[in-house]
């Protein structure tokens, strides 16, 4: 395993592990890196300085196969949320605001949004999160 600092376009800084050097470029170019902080998804890896722990306070990485099992335990745990959620795909900022506006009946959805949509929802009080793994629409799944 191997971590990076990523940045996005608007500053945040964030950690990521990923299998390989190669597995990053991989995620990258498909858009499956997602700023936690704002949704954006161009994302890019941050300036890092080495880790370099102080004389007696080493601490042990955690063992890959206890990484694995923590992303497999992130990934249950959204996997479930979403099975209460509505996806609506690219009405989601519609849907999302009518909600907000009481136009529509408050329901759990998911769906895409562009970082610019998003700011604007936020802005104009409406609850949304970035979900921190990548959701593949169920038109897409195998």
């Amino acid at each position: 395993m191997i971590v990076f600092d990523l940045r996005c376009p608007d500053g945040h800084v964030f950690e990521a592990w990923f299998g390989s050097s190669r597995a990053y470029d991989d995620q990258r170019d498909a858009g499956h890196l997602v700023c936690p902080m704002c949704g954006a998804t161009r994302i890019e890896k941050a300036v890092m300085a080495p880790a370099v722990a102080a004389k007696g306070n080493r601490a042990e990485p955690l063992p890959p196969a206890a990484m694995k099992q923590a992303m497999a335990a992130l990934a249950a745990a959204q996997a479930k949320a979403l099975e209460s959620s509505e996806w609506v795909g690219s009405a989601f900022v519609t849907r999302a605001r009518a909600m907000h506006s009481g136009d529509a009946p408050t329901t759990a959805i998911h769906g895409q949004a562009s970082v610019a949509e998003a700011k604007a929802l936020v802005a104009e009080g409406v609850a949304i999160a970035p979900l921190p793994l990548p959701v593949v629409p169920p038109k897409q799944l195998n």
